[in-house]
């Protein structure tokens, strides 16, 4: 292939390098010229362009990159068709990508104008997904380069989306005095959401004394019935012949591995009971955050083997304290400005400080409080705004008529906080990454404030909770990660969020927003003292 400029009376069939304009006529960049095109150029007075001349053995930049990707041997990938000299490869299904780097290396190392690039090894991937692409450089390339690279992609499996599945597990809980029961109901809760994400289910618990014999007789009990069994001991592994290695060997098993080079995740055991895997959990597969376990439950319900020597290997790279995003190459990931969140405002309450009016109907600059916080709810950058109504439900709709909101009514929100809650949580739609929870009696709280939280949130990728403080102190309103909904639909009584947020192990960030996160109007004197009107 020739490359530069070409005059015109010789430039048929070559390919424009950079768009052209011939009187009302543009030519695009990559556009092979006919006899048609160059009676256009010159008539507008164009003597030379710009472009590459293909040899007789040359391949166009799509037919070598179709070329390639079609003698390519891969699983779970969807080729796309080529353009502009790119195929993308999308994964079928969600699991786990696997690749042969030599393949890969030695099919890189041609020549620069034959590239192909993936994702890591073992990466998790969602159906969808891009895993890999190839790119020819230039505009064409010679087929022996083409042919070399095809030669290289017959040697066997490039790469492989290994999906994820439906296996079932089995937990083992473990306990000592002064374990607290919230605690190993939330391990369960945060272990059912990661089973969840790959498909898989669980199926029975036990909870035993942090001792050999129990643990083993459980461990024995479960792996009749499961794929695979997971061990939550109450205390820390100290020692290779610490109880819950011990016990695998006690039911009849073997340790493969105990302890890996992955931090957090350090203290993983991984055994074999019955032909079906064992792990017993680090302390830290209790939190929601990726450590370790991850990385050998996902490879596992993949399918995938993992061997001690695959452990011992995964220290590069294994230091997790802080995981970037890994965003696809060429098409990214939704940004994080799109990430949607809801507004949940609460307006079911009983004003029972007030003695008698209803707060939320006090007036403000002539204005229902309700109505003064939902416009500017709705004013913010939140995707939708759902008012949870009880005590005077009717009266309270009035207040909003004409406002573009959504009603939640809570029957039952004589019984507490958490009841409104879940009514509010309830409406909100699948794509919301988030929600807030905005109280109907903060007079203070602007759009510009909520704006504050959702920007912060998105920021955060969506998976930490946000909360408005004052002085350093926590306030209202707060916003809370999807994540933590199931959490939610447990709670009881009149119990809000504050304390899922200290127990869930989630990543809280606060925002100052001044004084209107902790002014809110639960008292005569308070509300009178902020501005408003009761009204009876």
């Amino acid at each position: 292939m020739k490359f530069g400029p070409i005059p015109i009376e010789t430039a048929e069939g070559a390919v424009l390098a950079h768009a052209t304009t011939a009187g009302e006529r543009r030519f695009r960049k990559a556009h092979r010229l006919s006899a048609g095109d160059l009676a256009l150029l010159r008539a507008a007075g164009i003597s030379e362009v710009v472009a590459a001349v293909l040899a007789a053995d040359d391949l166009g930049e799509d037919a070598a990159a179709q070329t390639i990707a079609e003698s390519m041997a891969f699983r779970g990938i969807e080729a796309r068709s080529a353009t502009t000299g790119r195929v993308n490869l999308h994964a079928r299904a969600s699991g786990i990508f696997t690749v042969d780097a030599a393949m890969i290396d030695a099919i890189n190392a041609i020549d620069p104008a034959i590239t192909i690039a993936t994702l890591a090894q073992h990466a998790p991937v969602e159906r969808g997904q891009m895993v890999a692409t190839v790119k020819i450089i230039p505009f064409a390339v010679s087929s022996a380069l083409v042919d070399a690279a095809t030669k290289i992609c017959a040697g066997g499996e490039i790469f492989a989306v290994n999906a994820y599945r439906p296996v079932r597990v089995g937990v083992i809980q473990t306990v000592l005095p002064g374990i607290k029961p919230s605690v190993l109901d939330k391990t369960l809760r945060v272990t059912e959401a990661r089973l969840a994400r790959t498909g898989g289910r669980l199926t029975a618990e036990r909870r035993t004394p942090h001792e050999i014999a129990p643990v083993a007789e459980a461990a024995a009990s479960l792996a009749r019935d499961n794929d695979m069994v997971v061990i939550f001991g109450a205390s820390a592994m100290s020692d290779f012949a610490d109880v819950v290695p011990a016990a695998i060997e006690r039911a009849g098993g073997t340790v493969i591995r105990a302890g890996m080079p992955v931090d957090p995740g350090n203290l993983l055991v991984l055994g074999m009971l019955d032909g079906k895997r064992v792990i017993g959990a680090p302390g830290c597969a209790r939190s929601p955050k990726e450590n370790g376990f991850d990385w050998v439950l996902d490879r596992l319900i993949a399918g995938l083997d993992v061997t001690a020597k695959d452990i011992a290997g995964m220290g590069v790279g294994g230091l997790l304290m802080e995981i970037p995003t890994r965003p696809q190459p060429r098409e990214p990931l939704p940004a994080k400005s799109q990430l949607k969140v809801g507004i949940v405002l609460l307006a079911a309450g009983r004003s029972s400080r007030m003695g008698g009016p209803n707060k939320l109907l006090a007036l403000f600059d002539g204005k229902p409080l309700v109505r003064r916080t939902a416009e500017r709810a709705l004013g913010s950058k939140a995707s939708g705004t759902i008012v949870v109504t009880g005590h005077q439900r009717e009266r309270v709709r009035t207040a909003l008529a004409g406002l573009d909101v959504t009603f939640a009514d809570n029957p039952d929100f004589a019984e507490g906080l958490s009841t409104s809650l879940k009514a509010g949580i309830a409406y909100l739609p699948e794509g919301c990454a988030g929600v807030m929870i905005v109280l109907g009696d903060m007079p203070d709280i602007t759009s510009d404030d909520l704006d504050r939280l959702v920007d912060t949130f998105r920021k955060a990728g969506g998976n930490a909770v946000v909360r408005a403080s004052h002085d350093g102190k926590r306030g209202n309103p707060v916003l809370l990660p999807r994540s933590l909904f199931p959490a939610i639909a447990h709670l009881e009584g009149d119990t809000g969020a504050r304390h899922l947020v200290e127990a869930e192990g989630l990543d809280v960030i606060d925002v100052e927003i001044g004084a209107a996160a902790s002014v809110d109007v639960d008292t005569r004197e308070a509300l009178e003292c902020a501005g408003g009107v009761l009204q009876d």
